[in-house]
């Protein structure tokens, strides 16, 4: 019986130990950190880029008053 609990605790303390983020995700120096934040942010704002070009939202309307070169004159 004291085998199992003493098997069940330290199963529990290894359990609580092992979780969680063990590396932090951006650098402890300010200007590294502010980098890392800038290109993470970027990739984020790209993302609506990514969509409109995927939807092909970012071509020119076909149905639009003004006149737009096609490639045959």
């Amino acid at each position: 019986m004291v085998r199992k609990l003493i098997l069940s605790a330290l199963l529990g303390l290894t359990l609580l130990c092992g979780t969680g983020c063990l590396l932090p995700m951006y650098s402890s120096d300010p200007v590294r950190r502010n980098q890392q934040l800038i290109y993470t942010s970027e990739n984020l704002r790209q993302v609506g880029e990514e969509w409109e070009r995927l939807w092909l939202l970012d071509q020119p309307n076909h149905m639009s008053p003004n006149r737009r070169h096609g490639g045959i004159i």
